[in-house]
Order: C-alpha cells, then structure tokens, then sequence
C-alpha cells in the first residue's frame, strides 16, 4: 500500500532554514506528481507546493522561498525552506498528486511539525 513517510520538520528562529524529506514506497513514485501541504495550528489543510518530473508549482505564500524538489531513484520527495516566517508554523505533509490554490489533495503521512519561532 502507499506509505509517505515525513521527517526534517523541527524548531527554527525566524529566517532560517529547514529541509524536509518524505520518503515513498508502494507505488511507482517517478509517475506521479506529488504534493507538500501543511496545516497550521487551529486551520485547515493548505497546498503548499506540487511537482512532476518536469514543472513545479507554489502557492503565493511560499513562491520565492520554498523550493520543491524530488529524487526519483530515491523514492524521495523534498522541500527547502528559507526565510521562514512565524506563518510558517504547521504540521507539514506529503501527498502523492497534484495540488493547487483551489486543490488540496489529501496527506499520506504522519507529517512533520515546523514551529517558527525566536
């Protein structure tokens, strides 16, 4: 069956950086677009960014400081995050398909929790 498994989130000041990694299994990873969306404390899901093997998209909140990307003899999905803002703060997820503004599609994993904070 499909497994995501989520890990890299952690505690980070202001301005800094993460990188998170979701590991796939049970399916043929390299077919698929694939997803992160996170959900902030108290809020609903959010699409945050989507991939496929030749185009990535953002959602405005994120365009110019996260950055997707995939390892697709890995099995590995990522997401570089910089300039990070206390809004950041959420549980993030991996999601197998695509995503956007008006689409969230749904998360396959545990997740990884983000807390921007000084």
């Amino acid at each position: 069956q499909v497994q995501l498994v989520e890990s890299g989130g952690g505690l980070v000041q202001p301005g800094g950086s993460l990188r998170l990694s979701c590991v796939a299994s049970g399916f043929t990873f390299s077919a698929y677009w694939m997803s992160w969306v996170r959900q902030a404390p108290g809020k609903g899901l959010e699409w945050v960014s989507s991939i496929d093997n030749n185009m990535t998209t953002y959602a405005d909140s994120v365009k110019g400081r996260f950055t997707i990307s995939r390892d697709n003899a890995k099995n590995t999905l990522y997401l570089q995050m910089n300039s990070l803002k206390s809004e950041d703060t959420a549980v993030y997820y991996c999601a197998k398909g695509g995503g956007s503004s008006r689409r969230t599609p749904r998360p396959g994993g545990p997740g990884t929790e983000v807390t921007v904070s000084s």
